[in-house]
């Protein structure tokens, strides 16, 4: 068999998507979104996040993927008018409309396992709906896997040097300076680098208290509370942690691990009885 020239839908000819189809019916779709991350990173940090690790774990196990979807939903980082921070965001209800469409040309042709591979962790905040109704309403598998740190470090855990107070895998914070060292350092100033906090907006009382970019404050030491609060109004560089002990070695080995993670969830997942109900995008205009 002639090898494939590439695992990107984008390189591939439809003989190509074919034989794929003829080994698998499993996609990956590398989500992230245009927003800035202070000012050391680079706009694109969730959405290289995602492809990376979608190519390397398309790679291993040997199945497709889709081109990034490089929009997201991110108002908390839009900041001020004429700021020029260049995020760019899409409305919840427009979001959830792209990603449908984009799901159902995938089941049309043939994929019966899509598999999200989310950089951007406010995408979740508005996608599952439109998953359960992917679900409901086509019957094929639909899965996300999120490559990030955050509150949960996980396979990554012992290679970060960050203390819990210092968030290794928030926002610019050790985890994404090191991942995209490794994906391009042309793309890293850390001479511009801020090791930086969270703290509660100025307008919540003295009993609200917050350390991280989750959507919680905490009201006397106890997380019962959610605002919806803009990014600079808990984190004024965009920055929350320390980004200083980011290295490439340990941004090639989170992508390593993670893109092998999923390449083994893949082959289980691969086994999982699906029934597509509806298969044709007939509402495609």
């Amino acid at each position: 068999m002639t090898k494939l020239p590439s695992h990107c839908l984008l390189d591939l000819a439809p003989p190509d998507i074919r034989a794929f189809l003829d080994k698998s019916d499993v996609i990956l779709v590398p989500i992230g979104s245009c927003e800035m991350h202070g000012d050391h990173l680079p706009l694109g940090t969730d959405v290289f996040n995602a492809h990376e690790v979608c190519k390397r774990a398309a790679a291993i196990a040997d199945v497709p993927y889709a081109p990034p979807l490089w929009l997201g939903y991110s108002p908390q980082h839009l900041r001020e008018p004429e700021s020029g921070m260049g995020t760019i965001t899409l409305r919840a209800s427009t979001y959830v409309e792209v990603l449908y469409d984009l799901s159902k040309c995938l089941i049309h042709h043939g994929f019966n396992r899509l598999i999200f591979v989310n950089g951007h962790t406010s995408n979740v905040k508005v996608t599952d709906p439109i998953m359960r109704r992917l679900r409901y309403e086509t019957g094929a598998l639909i899965a996300m896997f999120k490559p990030y740190g955050e509150r949960y470090l996980g396979l990554i855990e012992d290679l970060m040097e960050n203390p819990p107070e210092e968030t290794p895998g928030w926002h610019a914070s050790e985890q994404e300076t090191s991942i995209m060292l490794a994906y391009d350092e042309r793309l890293v100033r850390m001479d511009r680098a801020k090791n930086s906090r969270a703290k509660a907006p100025e307008w919540l009382p003295e009993g609200f208290s917050k350390d991280d970019g989750a959507w919680d404050a905490a009201y006397r030491g106890y997380e019962y509370f959610y605002f919806p609060m803009d990014h600079n109004e808990f984190a004024k560089d965009g920055v929350i942690g320390n980004p200083l002990r980011a290295t490439a070695e340990k941004g090639e080995a989170i992508f390593d691990r993670f893109a092998e993670h999923l390449a083994g969830a893949i082959e289980e997942l691969k086994t999982v009885p699906v029934e597509i109900k509806v298969r044709e995008h007939w509402n495609k205009a």
